[in-house]
């Protein structure tokens, strides 16, 4: 069986040339091969469209022939850019790592390509936003709600610029999604040798110190170097202040991991953070 990869999705928004550098760096530090997808919409030339409909009975032939030269001529511009858009992420991705990247364009829907990848897939990278205007505004692009409830796959969020992250901060509430993350920082080359901050949200209880304490014995035992603190407040804005006081640079999350779950696509907490935080963030499932 072949190694699993690092699945970088790149579009013709700005967040592509991020996608590439997350991508890459993800690939190199795990030692896994590198491909980069491009998804053309099925309204980008993916599949032939039926126009004769759309012209009245008693309509000309040679206008229902010109509308079949223009879906066809659209869907060849298309491609042609999806080619020159990974060409240009892959040379991006090769100049500033060792890799040989891989790149694949296809035709439909992005979670139909990424479900079909799934189970030779290590890590999906994906922008914050998408290409349409409303998405490049002050809400997440409806692509990455859908890929985040539906994949089992970590998945690395990126900002519009990325930068190797040097301080991490893991939401951890003592769940099974949280402990499995605190078992991957433990164990994957991925974050060797970053400062891993863990915080907690809660009173400070017994169970939740001894849980905390678990958590930094195991990032300490995996050579992380790790610290923690519980404080009281609401998560959303404890995360926030804690990520900006710390220079945090990478959060990472569970998809479903606070209290307040399941609302809208994902969990509360992580769709806020995923909106208002300015680092990349990684998700586990």
């Amino acid at each position: 069986m072949s190694e699993r990869q690092v699945l970088g999705c790149i579009d013709d928004s700005s967040h592509a040339p991020a996608v590439c550098a997350a991508a890459a760096w993800a690939a190199a530090r795990i030692g896994a091969p590198l491909e980069l997808l491009h998804v053309l919409s099925r309204g980008q030339g993916g599949a032939e469209r039926d126009t004769s409909g759309h012209i009245g009975l008693g309509s000309r032939e040679h206008l229902r022939e010109q509308l079949t030269r223009l879906d066809e001529e659209r869907a060849k511009l298309a491609q042609q850019h999806g080619r020159e858009l990974l060409a240009a992420a892959k040379a991006q991705a090769e100049a500033s790592s060792s890799l040989t990247v891989a790149t694949a364009l296809r035709h439909g829907d992005l979670l139909e390509a990424l479900s079909e990848r799934e189970a030779q897939t290590r890590l999906v990278v994906l922008g914050k936003r998408g290409e349409s205007v409303a998405e490049a505004q002050d809400h997440l692009g409806s692509n990455l709600e859908r890929v985040v409830r539906a994949l089992h796959t970590p998945i690395l969020v990126t900002p519009p610029e990325f930068q190797a992250p040097q301080r991490l901060l893991l939401a951890f509430d003592g769940g099974q999604t949280t402990r499995k993350g605190v078992e991957m920082i433990a164990e994957s080359p991925l974050l060797n040798g970053l400062v891993c901050h863990v915080v907690m949200v809660g009173a400070g209880t017994d169970d939740q110190r001894a849980q905390l304490d678990w958590a930094l014995a195991r990032l300490r035992e995996g050579q992380v170097e790790a610290e923690g603190e519980i404080l009281a407040g609401d998560v959303d804005d404890v995360l926030g202040h804690y990520a900006e006081r710390e220079h945090i640079d990478l959060m990472i999350m569970g998809a479903y991991g606070h209290s307040r779950i399941r609302q809208l696509l994902v969990g509360s907490t992580t769709t806020a953070m995923l909106r208002h935080s300015r680092s990349a963030t990684l998700i586990l499932r």
